[in-house]
């Protein structure tokens, strides 16, 4: 039956509603999870959807997180200055909102009733309340909903839903779609204004193929009733396998050759090269059997099941490759509880369509593939407030401490981080039980429908590749694209490229070796309790446990660069209530570096501008050396103190750098006959506490307020490390402003110095400055930055500037280091990586990087 075009998703207003309309961030980001304001929600909200199917239960539902509200200064004055609206509503209800993602065997379906329960997902705002569901089981157990949780289920179309689910993640999710092909995975970024039409291919026990043209259209085309359920059915009837799961497993020890007839069986081993056939094309699925004198007992299993899914996945791609060329459809996305993550029938269906559109067309799958429908189901409430995020406020992170392992559940919900970390210890000593695998036999086989057989990496497959793939959605309406960026769709922030199987262990290693100094420094920072102990333990079998899973699957997570590992790791920290590892290191450095400042800034005074701009750089790469993520860095600081280091560290500034574009900048700066480039407005981007903040970064931005350049310092929304952030900035620079009348006019102007700067003297000050110097919070907590997901106050900061200086490895090398911007741009930073150094510029560690990209 062919649906109707313009068919829309019913929106039911049955249970209370999720209303995103003008969601900001509010709060303090030094906060385990930003807040977001929601001002026109109420208490009450529909939170869970399901998709009962025949074998699994799939559950999204989504979770707030209620805090009390902060009064950050700073961020109210940057709000102000900049216009960021809804800074300033503080009386509504605040939410942290996130969409989780859960699933259960439809067999334990009692499981999946205890954990709705035990999270009081299904309560509404009266006794009858409604939950939204799809599939079979939302007829079926029906009854058992009511008389268990004394909710009603009320059924949304199957159909719709898929659509509805595939629409929303191809156009939120960056790292959504992937191809597969010998085992490896490649992201496919999707422009959501070229999305349609594409054909979505729904493989469950029969194949049904919908050509959508956008939201709430799309009409069934074709399909076939050989689908899963054909090869679970043969399957079971002629291999005698228990699941669907076993019969999946035990091809991967198969040969088909033993089963199906090729063209060399025909044509004596030899091609049938006429019409572009080689010896080794199946030309008939279980050909053999017919001229062999042998019962069904004498067949292997392996052989069956590898011969029926070959079968089954060629015809499905053909039929879907014939039915997208027939209507001019250009993408086809493959989905169902036959694909299921399932590497070897991806490859398979992706080889197939390979073959007969000759290289022309390409299978693509998606991430949260098995969660379509209950997605769709949640989004059938009116007002959930998806269809407008967009795909830079939305950030997927992935707990470990969690009642469940990639969205399978292993006991019941957790109330604390004490159970957290109990659950932690529980799987940590089974094993390998925290990441799931599934040891599999790698394929010998060959044979395929003209093409060579797809093999899958590495020595071992998984029957489901998507353990631990799906993480929770964080709903961010405050994040936004960096404006000042020149291409955002080609922007690609990481530098170093993880696909190089080199590369990964290299930094996987480095990462593996750098743990236990990080815990010590976390359980330190809690005062070195026995809670901290304990938790630091969990963190370091969490994060480890992370690694252990992308060494596997590189991909797992999504498309893989360091920053995303960086970022792992201080959500890993967070996690398990380490908030800030290096608070106590952060604190000494930055005390120590303010003692030496005045000094410093007298030295600067009494120089010429142009001796005066050079030393202010080399200050900025010599005292960027102060990087806890550095490995060589943290064995200096057991070897002198800051200030001996940084000493050491400028008597080495020497000319030339391995990037030097200094000359460049100098001259663009007034010096050398060119006429002065006055900047209207400087974006800073720090990197770390201490001397690189004190003694480097801030200088250098008093030398662009003096010459009238307003600056503002971009840090941190939350600690990594020992990077500074927004909200201890202020207070450093009203320690420096005693000590520098252009600091102190700026602040004011800028409306950094606070209460705790009334005690100036009044015969020091002088009249305000008209430059501004302001703080602002990037929005993020990594070394690293992705400039595509920005805090709303940086993106209305950058409106009106025309230079950016990055700073440091993680924002300026590890990330950045070829973007390119519409404004002039400077990239300051010290390789503090031996290999780092090698591959990106060609040098040594301690070799220092100084460029300078004006716009002409």
């Amino acid at each position: 039956m062919v649906r109707p075009v313009g068919t829309s998703i019913h929106r039911s207003t049955s249970r209370p509603l999720l209303d995103l309309s003008g969601a900001a961030i509010h709060g303090n980001f030094e906060e385990r999870d930003p807040i977001i304001l929601l001002p026109n929600q109420s208490d009450d909200i529909s939170h869970l959807a399901l998709d009962i199917g025949g074998s699994l239960i799939k559950l999204v539902y989504f979770s707030r997180h209620e805090d009390f509200l902060c009064n950050d200064k700073r961020k109210k004055s940057a709000e102000k200055r900049f216009g960021v609206i809804n800074g300033h509503r503080r009386s509504f209800p605040v939410l942290g909102g996130r969409l989780h993602f859960v699933k259960f065997e439809t067999t334990k379906i009692n499981e999946c009733l205890e954990f709705i329960h035990s999270k009081q997902l299904h309560r509404g705002d009266d006794n009858n309340a409604v939950i939204k569901a799809t599939g079979g089981g939302a007829y079926k157990f029906a009854d058992l909903f009511k008389e268990r949780l004394g909710v009603s289920i009320e059924k949304e179309d199957e159909m719709d839903c898929l659509v509805a689910g595939a629409n929303f993640l191809l156009k939120a999710i960056r790292h959504e779609a992937f191809t597969h092909k010998e085992g490896h995975k490649e992201f496919v970024q999707i422009d959501h204004n070229e999305l349609y039409p594409y054909l979505l291919v729904n493989i469950g026990s029969g194949v049904s193929m919908m050509k959508v043209d956008g939201d709430g259209k799309f009409e069934r085309v074709s399909g076939t009733n050989v689908g899963g359920g054909t090869y679970w059915g043969l399957g079971k009837l002629l291999t005698k396998c228990k699941s669907f799961d076993e019969l999946l497993e035990v091809s991967q020890r198969g040969d088909n050759r033993a089963v199906d007839m090729l063209v060399g069986d025909i044509y004596g081993g030899l091609d049938y090269s006429k019409i572009g056939l080689s010896a080794l094309t199946i030309a008939s699925s279980f050909g053999k059997a017919i001229s062999e004198n042998k019962e069904i007992e004498d067949y292997r299993p392996e052989d069956i099941s590898l011969s029926l899914l070959r079968m089954i996945s060629y015809n499905i791609g053909q039929i879907s490759y014939l039915t997208a060329l027939q209507l001019g459809i250009k993408r086809i996305f493959f989905g169902g509880f036959f694909i299921r993550g399932h590497a070897y029938t991806m490859d398979t269906i992706s080889f197939a369509i390979q073959f007969w559109s000759k290289g022309g067309a390409q299978a693509m799958f998606l991430r949260h593939e098995g969660f379509l429908g209950a997605l769709g189901a949640f989004m059938s409430y009116e007002k959930h407030g998806l269809d407008d995020l967009m795909v830079h406020q939305l950030v997927e992170r992935f707990p470990m401490g969690a009642p469940y392992t990639g969205g399978k559940i292993h006991g019941p919900a957790l109330g604390n981080l004490n159970e957290k970390i109990s659950w932690m210890e529980k799987f940590v000593q089974k094993g390998t039980q925290i990441t799931d695998p599934v040891p599999m036999a790698s394929p010998r086989t060959t044979g395929l429908g003209g093409f060579e057989a797809p093999s899958s990496k590495g020595n071992t497959l998984r029957s489901d590749e998507s353990n631990l793939n799906v993480g929770v959605l964080h709903l961010v309406p405050s994040l936004e694209v960096f404006p000042l960026l020149a291409n955002p769709k080609s922007y690609e922030p990481n530098t170093i490229d993880l696909a190089d199987p080199n590369e990964l262990e290299y930094w996987f290693t480095l990462l593996s070796e750098h743990l236990p100094d990080l815990v010590d420094k976390a359980v330190a920072s809690e005062g070195g309790t026995d809670d901290a102990r304990r938790r630091g333990d969990a963190f370091a079998r969490a994060f480890s446990a992370h690694l252990a899973r992308l060494m596997e699957e590189p991909a797992a997570y999504g498309k893989l660069g360091l920053a995303n590992l960086l970022e792992l790791r201080e959500e890993c920290l967070r996690e398990f209530n380490f908030f800030d590892a290096y608070s106590t290191i952060k604190q000494r450095e930055n005390e120590a570096s303010l003692a030496v400042l005045p000094d410093l800034l007298m030295e600067l005074d009494s120089m010429s501008e142009e001796t005066r701009l050079l030393t202010l750089i080399e200050g900025v790469l010599a005292a960027n050396i102060f990087d806890w993520g550095s490995r060589a860095c943290v064995d200096l600081y057991h070897k002198g103190t800051i200030i001996e280091i940084y000493r050491m560290s400028r008597k080495k500034m020497q000319r030339p750098w391995r990037v030097d574009d200094f000359d460049v900048f100098k001259e663009w700066m007034g010096f050398g006959g060119q006429k002065p480039q006055r900047h209207k407005r400087a974006l800073l981007f720090v990197d770390n506490s201490g001397a690189d903040i004190i003694l480097g970064m801030i200088p250098l931005a008093r030398e662009f307020l003096r010459r009238g350049t307003e600056v503002v310092l971009v840090a941190n929304s939350l600690p990594a490390l020992n990077d500074i952030t927004a909200v201890e900035l202020p207070e450093i620079v009203a320690e420096a402003a005693k000590h520098c009348d252009i600091l102190r006019g700026a602040a004011e102007a800028g409306g950094l110095l606070v209460d705790a700067m009334i005690n100036i003297q009044d015969s020091s000050r002088q009249k305000p400055s008209s430059t501004r110097l302001m703080v602002v919070e990037n929005g993020c907590g990594s070394p690293c930055i992705d400039l595509r997901q920005v805090s709303s106050e940086l993106a209305a900061a950058a409106k009106d500037a025309d230079l950016v200086v990055l700073e440091g490895m993680g924002r300026a090398l590890h990330t950045n280091y070829n973007a390119r911007f519409k404004c002039d741009t400077l990239k300051l930073a010290m390789v503090k990586n031996q290999r780092l150094a090698e591959k990106l510029i060609k040098g040594n560690i301690y070799d220092c990087v100084c460029r300078y990209e004006p716009v002409r």
